[in-house]
Parts: C-alpha cells; structure tokens; sequence
C-alpha cells in the first residue's frame, strides 16, 4: 500500500473549473487539501501547456483523464497530449450505444471496437480505460454486459471500477475489481448511502454503507496503483466533500 496513492478526481469539482482562472485555483485547493494526484475530467477550454504548468506549479500528478472516442482515434493528438500531462492511462466514461441496450450484442460489438482503438495506442505503451456506471450489470438472458466488456476486450484495455455505480447495479464493488486483476491501475471510490424513502445516495468514503474493509482489501488484491475519490453530487460542498473523504481514507490506514 506504501506505494499507492489518493489522489482525486476534478469532475467532482467541475462547478468550478470552467475557466482556466478557475482550473488554477481549484487545483491549488485539492493540493490544500491534501492531494497529491489528479484525475483530470470536466474542465472548460484550457490550452494544454496552461494547464501543465497549472499541475507542475501544484506539484500535482495526473493519475488518468477522461477523454473521448474520437480524441482516442487521433493516435497522434492522443499520445502527444498524454505525454504533455505524464499520464498513462486515458478512460472513457461509457458509450451511447450500451446506455439502453436492448440485447448482450451491442456489448460484444463494442468490445471488438475498443479493442482496436486500443492496439495503436497500445503499441505507444499507453492502455484505454473503460469507467463503468450501472447499465452495464444489466442482465440479457443470463448475460451481464460488464462481464463481456471483461472477457472480450483485448489486454491494451483497462477498467476503472467505480464502487458506487457497481453497488447502483446490485453489484459487490469488491467482486467486479478482483474480476479485474491486474488491468485497475485506477478505482474510483465514492460511497453510496439510502434515504428515508429509499433512494440511493451519493456520501462521503465512509459515511455511506459500502464496505470499505473489504473494497480495500480487493483492491490490494487487483494491485490497484491509484485510489480516485469522486463525488458526482451529494449534500456537502465538492471541495469539503474531497476533504472528508480524504480523512476517513487516511483513518483507514491509506496514505
């Protein structure tokens, strides 16, 4: 665990990154916080060496970024804005055509896609990242779309389980991050809570229910690397919100 790191993710905080004013002063406050590593998601128009020297000046380390299909398919453009950032790992955050399928077959369909947007990329030592929500623990006669996801898409892809929406879908977040052992090098921890009238609810690590003993261990198991806090709406201001998660996560015994 020495080795791992906390770091979080800015869609969290994306109210106030929509300029690059806004950007610097948002990652000096994760930095204040106590951060260290970025996920870099949601930000308004900003030049790419703006917001290096934005990171560099933090002393912060991109872990990942969410970026498109399209952007992934421009190989060149692809590499040369990761090399920009330092950062390995690009992810997607689900596609259209899996939202509301109505059968397995648009899982196995996408699965060869991605794996060959994956290849040229791969063979710039960089790996695609595919971030679930919960449509994709959707059965289809038995099926469940995350498991084709896992067994069919090629080893230049990765996944970044997101413990809430696995929860969302009925899932077990520790299960699904062991399925995917050694291609997590980036898990988004966010709670998940219940209201009195029953609805799910986005909380702080370790306010919620999710079994984070447990979670933890599975990921010291899959030899996760990056440990990425995310909030995607909740009561508690976004930036108060990185901070509590960031105390129950040390009081955890994560550094």
């Amino acid at each position: 665990m020495s080795q791992s790191m906390i770091g979080a993710q800015v869609y969290t905080v994306r109210d106030h990154t929509k300029t690059p004013s806004d950007i610097a002063k948002s990652f000096a406050r994760i930095k204040k916080i106590g951060y260290d590593v970025v996920e870099v998601s949601a930000l308004g128009p900003i030049e790419i060496s703006e917001l290096v020297r934005i990171l560099d000046g933090e002393g912060l380390t991109c872990a990942a970024t969410h970026m498109d299909l399209a952007m992934m398919q421009d190989v060149a453009a692809c590499v040369d804005y990761l090399e920009a950032l330092g950062c390995k790992y690009p992810a997607i955050g689900g596609v259209e055509e899996i939202f509301k399928a109505d059968s397995i077959a648009p899982y196995h369909e996408f699965a060869r896609r991605f794996s060959r947007i994956a290849e040229p990329l791969a063979a710039q030592g960089l790996k695609v990242g595919y971030h679930n929500h919960s449509h994709e623990l959707a059965h289809y006669d038995g099926a469940i779309g995350l498991d084709v996801l896992i067994n069919e898409c090629g080893p230049g892809v990765w996944f970044e389980i997101d413990t809430y929406w696995i929860a969302h879908g009925g899932g077990d977040p520790a299960t699904w991050i062991e399925k995917v052992k050694g291609r997590i090098p980036c898990v988004h921890f966010k709670d998940m809570g219940i209201t009195p009238s029953r609805e799910h609810k986005m909380m702080e690590i370790g306010d919620g229910n999710l079994n984070w003993p447990r979670i933890l261990e599975a990921c010291r198991a899959a030899e996760v690397q990056w440990y990425v806090v995310e909030r995607d709406a909740g009561d508690m201001d976004p930036f108060d919100s990185l901070q509590r998660s960031l105390d129950n996560l040390r009081g955890m015994g994560l550094s």
